[in-house]
């Protein structure tokens, strides 16, 4: 076809300028009708082709084409640009969308799908010390046990445990799924910078410190401020916690669903250790080990949280807890 109209236009100009001038006339009001048909297809199809790659390209290159035959060429032009433009901003907040949702699931549970949760925390003993009622004192039914500073007793005292800030931050999620569990309730506790403990340490007996609840966030999250735990002869430096469906069951220990404890990691027992106040630590801990330990030597991985920080500023502990919910 292109060939047959190449040969017609050399006879063309053998006809005169009369003939040329009518001839340039109808040539130009044809080609404005061929740009405003291609303008109308290129609005129609503008926002499906620029989501696609190169479609809005290719479009805008056949309104360039049509410029050099003037105005309506342009407006094709800047309807191939607008439709791009179009489509690029659906692209954009297509994508801030997608952005935003993944954000909102990793602020809801980053932690839980990094951690093993496939199995519940493995059991371990509450040991003689528990405040639960289940061992004689019960600080569970006291008012004033939900707090997230445990370092001082509450009701009748209001002395302060002393040593090195820690703060210890649990995430309780469901077992298996990974869940978090909103509304739960965290009881905590564990020993002083001595090694003692509050309501039955021999000097301590009328001191509830060291001990608190908390209940969990929409993310299942508990944060509790307190002193770095000492060493005591025979056992590892650990943290206790029981774990209950609501605030409103915790006052019984037959309600807990979990109870289970923190191994601290070594290096940052003897960082805190080396300190002033935790001298009968030292040589503790030099006297056993995780895998001596009557509670942790059938391993403490999954017990074992991460601690970052320093003795001036404090350490802070996490852990995910997955529970049978």
């Amino acid at each position: 076809m292109s060939t047959d109209l190449h040969d017609h236009e050399a006879h063309e100009h053998d006809l005169g300028l009369a003939y040329d001038l009518s001839t340039l006339v109808r040539r130009r009001q044809a080609l404005k009708l061929f740009a405003g048909a291609g303008l109308v297809a290129l609005v129609g199809c503008g926002s499906s082709k620029s989501a696609s790659s190169g479609s809005s390209t290719s479009s805008g290159s056949s309104a360039s084409s049509a410029s050099t035959a003037g105005t309506s060429g342009t407006s094709g032009t800047t309807a191939g640009t607008t439709a791009t433009t179009a489509g690029s901003t659906a692209t954009t907040a297509k994508a801030t969308t997608a952005t935003t949702t993944a954000a909102a699931t990793t602020a809801a549970g980053t932690a839980a799908t990094t951690a093993d949760v496939a199995t519940a925390i493995p059991e371990e003993t509450a040991g003689p010390y528990p405040g639960d009622g289940s061992n004689g004192k019960n600080v569970l039914n006291q008012s004033g046990i939900v707090r997230s500073d445990i370092r001082s007793s509450f009701g009748t005292s209001s002395t302060v445990g002393t040593g090195v800030p820690f703060t210890i931050k649990l995430q309780i999620v469901a077992a298996g799924t990974g869940k978090a569990l909103a509304g739960a309730a965290v009881y905590v506790w564990h020993c002083d910078i001595n090694g003692n403990y509050s309501l039955y340490s021999q000097g301590v007996t009328n001191e509830n410190y060291l001990r608190g609840v908390q209940e969990t966030d929409a993310n299942g999250n508990v944060s509790f401020v307190s002193i770095f735990p000492g060493c005591y002869s025979g056992r590892w430096p650990h943290v206790h916690y029981e774990v209950y469906p609501s605030v409103a069951k915790v006052t019984a220990a037959s309600n807990k669903i979990a109870t289970s404890q923190l191994a601290l990691p070594a290096d940052v027992c003897g960082t805190v250790f080396a300190t002033t106040g935790y001298s009968a630590s030292v040589k503790n801990l030099s006297q056993v080990s995780l895998k001596t330990d009557n509670v942790f030597s059938d391993g403490a991985t999954r017990e074992t949280p991460t601690v970052t920080g320093n003795v001036t500023q404090g350490y802070v502990a996490t852990l995910v807890v997955p529970v049978k919910a």
